[in-house]
């Protein structure tokens, strides 16, 4: 008996030392007075001296959460708050849980941190670890239902290396999925932010990963298979052959995520070594490595792959820069004239040519040396060019599933239900910029291009192979970095009225596109949040009309956040 009381002394003691630093360094801090926080209210405050936390308030709930996107690190307070308890970030349009701090909506790559928050004699008192409210620890780690690495016989083969690769093992693992996941990648390194390539020219992929590939194996339980071509899936048996047939691997469930294969237009001249298309590491490295002072570049394509490379090497001092674009403006079919004759003044301030409205004719190839282009011939006039850029989209990377048995979009996508599941195929989804699926409000089949899109695909398929199927409902949602940022969400590419607030020439505006009566997708630019504000409206059913926008209505004034916001939440 004696002995019983001295061990279970002993390891009492030793659970009190080894778990003494985690319960002292969690500190209860009245933050604000209750007053200072209405229903619907978010507010940031500090926590002892250098940390922040957001409180939030849903009808007599007061909740607590770190202060930072974990995406770019915006300030979430500065965000959008829903009556059904998101609150989203004002950049981009991440989107977290502000009962538990998890992701509700990419491009957030981790998780915030819940903090316990109540109320004691009228003062707010939030108990939280001081270092995890510090910018530099915003993230969370996430809590995995399973890691994989028991297996349980199941298997899920993912093709494809981007966006929605990433969300769909976070989301397996996050729902409970033990079975083996595979990710077969023609990339040479794990799924990365391939977003800022074109805005900031980076040329390390690990600057860029979302998790290592020790992470993937460890922590996610993944067998990451990179520099590999798939050549063509046998759904019969189940296989995917790879590697031109040298090996193949089975599956139970395949997720198919190629992305895109840029375009090449069919003239002569676009297969010289100098004439480059942009998507992976080594586009970005071969445009770093040409965009040198007193070089000359010509941009084919007024859209955003080209845009945003010329502002990447506008201040590096290149002798002149040309841009070849068939609109009248740049980004006219998007976004409208207006906003376009505007981006189109600002690129050139800085120095930007643009040839409007025409087609390239031909690239001439260099005398000194036939391999590298030297020009590029619009409209009978050679524009000189030490490098070309490429930018004029991408088509679905589909090509090996034309003998497969799958049945393709003219585009090569393909279309999918609301489970972004592929229609006659056992178990096999299609996701990102593939797939032709179903539009929340109208039901037509749209395949969208988007980075948000793609990683809001891969978590709604890992929760749906996870066991628990999610239809995909969600607002699109891109940026692009044009001297200011631009935002955008909805649908407006068959839009037949703009509506502007504000001044388009000084990049300073919010533009509602309106089709048949109603408001189907907003942009703006120096007026955060309300395109995340606009996302969030588009999704409840609450956009304002055309009539009451014309008449200075603001989105920033909707209340979607209180208890009579929530019922109508409910009821949608």
């Amino acid at each position: 008996m004696l002995l019983r009381r001295h061990f279970n002394f002993f390891i009492s003691t030793r659970l009190q030392t080894r778990l003494r630093p985690f319960i002292m360094s969690l500190k209860t801090i009245a933050v604000c007075d209750e007053s200072e926080l209405q229903d619907g209210q978010m507010k940031q405050v500090d926590f002892e001296e250098v940390g922040k936390v957001v409180l939030y308030r849903l009808n007599d709930t007061i909740h607590a959460t770190s202060a930072f996107c974990t995406h770019y690190g915006a300030p979430l307070a500065k965000g959008v708050l829903t009556a059904d308890g998101r609150v989203v970030c004002p950049w981009h349009g991440a989107c977290f849980s502000i009962c538990t701090g998890d992701i509700e909506d990419a491009p957030a790559p981790t998780a915030i941190h819940s903090f316990k928050a109540r109320v004691v004699d009228g003062k707010i008192n939030v108990t939280a670890d001081p270092s995890l409210t510090l910018k530099s620890n915003m993230s969370r780690s996430p809590k995995l239902l399973s890691t994989g690495v028991a297996g349980s016989g199941k298997s899920v083969v993912i093709i494809g290396g981007g966006s929605a690769t990433f969300h769909a093992i976070e989301s397996l693992r996050e729902h409970g999925y033990s079975g083996n996941i595979t990710i077969l990648s023609q990339e040479k390194h794990p799924p990365i932010d391939r977003t800022k390539l074109s805005k900031a020219l980076i040329t390390d992929s690990s600057k860029l990963e979302w998790r290592t590939a020790a992470d993937l194996k460890i922590k996610y339980g993944t067998t990451l298979r990179t520099g590999v071509t798939v050549t063509s899936v046998d759904t019969s048996s189940k296989l995917v052959v790879f590697d031109g047939g040298k090996e193949s691997i089975s599956y139970e469930t395949l997720i198919l995520a190629m992305g895109g294969t840029p375009r090449r237009l069919p003239i002569s001249g676009s297969d010289l070594g100098n004439v480059y298309t942009f998507r992976s590491i080594e586009d970005s490295k071969c445009v770093d490595a040409a965009a040198q002072e007193g070089k000359r570049m010509v941009v084919i394509g007024s859209s955003f792959i080209g845009m945003e490379l010329v502002v990447a090497v506008a201040k590096r001092g290149l002798a002149s820069i040309d841009v070849i674009g068939m609109e009248e403006h740049p980004f006219q079919n998007l976004l409208g004239k207006e906003v376009g004759q505007s981006l189109q003044k600002y690129h050139e301030s800085q120095g930007v040519k643009f040839h409007l409205g025409t087609q390239v004719e031909k690239i001439i190839p260099s005398e000194s040396d036939p391999s590298l282009a030297a020009g590029v011939v619009v409209n009978g006039q050679t524009l000189p060019a030490d490098f070309i850029i490429m930018g004029v989209g991408v088509a679905p990377a589909t090509e090996f599933l034309k003998q497969s048995g799958f049945q393709l979009e003219k585009d090569g996508g393909i279309k999918v239900d609301q489970y972004l599941k592929v229609p006659g195929q056992d178990n096999v989804y299609a996701v990102g910029d593939i797939a032709w699926y179903p539009q929340q409000n109208t039901g037509e089949s749209r395949r969208i291009e988007h980075w948000n899109v793609a990683g809001n695909h891969g978590r709604a398929v890992g929760k749906t192979i996870a066991g628990n199927p999610q239809p995909f409902a969600k607002v699109p949602v891109f940026w692009s970095a044009q001297g200011q940022q631009l935002r955008y969400c909805g649908l407006g590419a068959d839009y037949d009225d703009i509506i502007i607030h504000g001044n388009t020439d000084e990049m300073k505006f919010i533009a509602y596109y309106v089709h048949r009566g109603e408001v189907v997708a907003v942009s703006s630019m120096q007026n955060d949040p309300v395109v995340s504000k606009a996302s969030e409206l588009l999704r409840l059913g609450l956009m304002p009309s055309p009539a009451e926008l014309k008449g200075g209505k603001s989105l920033l004034s909707i209340d979607i956040s209180t208890a009579s916001a929530e019922r109508h939440v409910e009821s949608v």
